[in-house]
């Protein structure tokens, strides 16, 4: 263990997950729960800072709208009612999915920290369980992961006779941090009984150097070295910390990885996985780190990093440690990979929002969602850069009827619209180029060499546009066209830059009631979107401006509904 961390300045801010959630969690439990005096002083924990936050307004609870089932996603996972962010303790046991995460059971603003979980055994159709860990007169429950300690290389999980019901069990295990205002700590919890329930062990906690922005640990067994390796942040210092242990207990500190990336104010969630480099034989490791806020976008965002780790230390592919950014749009965060899968099957959820406005979008009962499960790799792109690749996972499973697509050629200043069925989840696939235009000046707001967009729209007079631009080779997305939700934050374009002076493009789209994702060029480039229609979206259209399009594929799917949600009774 490194005890020569230096504490972290003092600041007079205070936390937004700390005052409303561990203050409401203390009044509730004890007037006295974080009033130890000899806890080390330093700045209380205050990731995603608010300066408004009136003591206990996470306990205020919300009326049902009709907001709440027009934005309930369909296959993409929300919470029963209350809060929810970032996923927590993603691990496959052999039969089922399990889904944790960071959850407010009482209202819909984040706080009062519990482990809300879920189970599947397609990553689609989740079955809710109970709370799996709760605040305490210690602190909330923060982000962590979950592990199968299969022989019990920690002492926790005594044989059982082969009569007990639980022998039959996996060791899963709970890490997380327990936070207070003063002290965070990483702490273990175990099930017996498939994580239906968890109990703290009492050896907690199992590390802690007296910090106040120590958290979010991730534990997996590094078979080349024999023992288990935690990446943990020390987040005001942007700092993610290498611990290495043989029994879970005793952690030895092995490296850090720092100044690297983007800064912001608050490292979070880190992640690192060994995935495959397409075209090859090799792998690489990808080094994940959240950061709130300071996102280029805005609020909260998920960098990465390509290297190489040796069971000690972590080192980017590139003396420059060049890195990249997860999504190039707005609301993909705290990134977490499930355990106990190939390393060919490498797959991550994140929390489909952003901390600027996602206690404030206008569905009332419940907020928060998950994103789609995504495969993750690496491919190099045309200029030989290393680049992470995300694609959907198990969407065919869920395809009904293809819808009728009869057009494969736009000309210039063409339309081509398509009706939806309203209140469904949509897959759109397409593969297009932009024929090459004689004159390439500006031609008002055209485009130099003509642009092709495809328009989500209503009567309403509503649209949701992901559009391509022949001359900058640039996809955008414009959600500013939707009436459903305003914020100062809620931005409404993105862009992102595709293979220059190629003019043709691959996109495949989910709409999902408030979600929108969109994979380009096969996962090369993701953008993830929070979306707010005042009414469903119930067309799509295709459309050029001054050239024009060839369709090599375009592919429309309704989607078979498997997160159904009762409607609120009293909407």
């Amino acid at each position: 263990m490194d005890n020569h961390t230096k504490p972290i300045p003092k600041t007079t801010s205070i936390s937004r997950r700390w005052f409303i959630g561990a203050a409401g969690t203390c009044a509730i439990m004890s007037n006295n729960a974080f009033a130890d005096s000899n806890t080390p002083k330093g700045a209380p924990e205050d990731s995603h800072n608010e300066d408004l936050n009136p003591f206990g307004r996470n306990l205020i609870p919300a009326h049902p709208s009709a907001q709440d089932y027009l934005y309930r996603p369909s296959i993409h996972f929300s919470p029963p009612v209350g809060w929810m962010n970032d996923p927590n303790g993603l691990i496959y046991d052999g039969e089922y999915f399990h889904l944790y995460y960071q959850y407010d059971p009482i209202a819909p603003y984040a706080g009062f920290v519990h482990w809300g979980s879920a189970k599947s055994k397609d990553l689609y159709s989740w079955e809710d369980g109970p709370i799996a860990l709760k605040p305490t007169t210690a602190g909330e429950a923060f982000s962590g992961c979950a592990i199968i300690d299969r022989n019990n290389t920690s002492g926790f999980f005594p044989a059982l006779p082969d009569t007990d019901p639980r022998s039959k069990e996996p060791n899963l295990a709970l890490i997380y941090t327990r936070a207070s205002a003063k002290l965070q700590t990483q702490d273990i919890a175990i099930s017996r009984d498939g994580g239906q329930t968890y109990t703290e062990i009492s050896e907690n906690p199992i590390l802690d150097i007296h910090s106040n922005s120590f958290r979010d640990p991730k534990v997996f067994f590094h078979a080349p070295s024999g023992r288990w390796i935690m990446t943990v942040v020390q987040s005001r210092l942007h700092k993610v910390s290498f611990y290495g242990s043989f029994n879970l207990k005793d952690w030895m500190h092995l490296s850090d990885f720092e100044s690297a990336g983007l800064f912001g104010i608050d490292y979070e969630c880190p992640n690192l996985i060994e995935v495959p480099l397409e075209g090859t034989n090799e792998t690489r490791w990808l080094m994940l780190i959240s950061i709130n806020p300071g996102a280029p976008q805005g609020g909260s965002t998920t960098q990465y990093f390509v290297g190489f780790f040796d069971g000690e230390r972590f080192k980017a592919e590139d003396e420059h440690t060049v890195f990249g950014l997860i999504d190039f749009c707005k609301d993909s965060y705290a990134l977490q990979c499930y355990e106990n899968l190939p390393l060919s099957q490498a797959t991550m959820i994140a929390w489909l929002g952003n901390w600027q406005y996602g206690e404030e979008v206008p569905h009332t009962t419940w907020r928060g969602v998950m994103t789609l499960p995504r495969r993750l790799s690496v491919r190099r792109d045309t200029d030989g850069w290393i680049r992470l690749v995300q694609r959907p996972l198990g969407l065919e499973n869920l395809r009904l009827a293809q819808i009728p697509t009869p057009f494969r050629h736009l000309p210039a200043r063409t339309t081509e619209t398509v009706a939806l069925p309203k209140n469904q989840a949509i897959e759109l696939i397409i593969k297009a180029s932009l024929e090459p235009r004689d004159k390439m000046l500006p031609d008002g707001s055209l485009g130099r060499a003509g642009r092709f967009s495809i328009d989500f729209a209503n009567n309403n007079g509503e649209k949701l546009t992901v559009g391509f631009d022949g001359f900058f080779c640039q996809l955008w997305v414009e959600r500013g066209g939707l009436k459903g939700f305003a914020n100062p934050f809620f931005t409404r374009e993105f862009s992102t830059s595709l293979t220059p002076d190629l003019r043709e493009f691959s996109l495949r789209i989910v709409y999902d009631a408030c979600t929108l994702e969109i994979y380009v060029n096969d996962g090369i480039s993701v953008g993830s979107s929070l979306v707010f229609p005042q009414e469903a979206l119930d067309r799509v259209s295709f459309s050029t401006t001054n050239t024009a399009a060839s369709i090599q594929q375009l592919e429309i799917y309704p989607l078979r509904s498997t997160m159904p949600r009762p409607f609120p009774k009293n909407a």
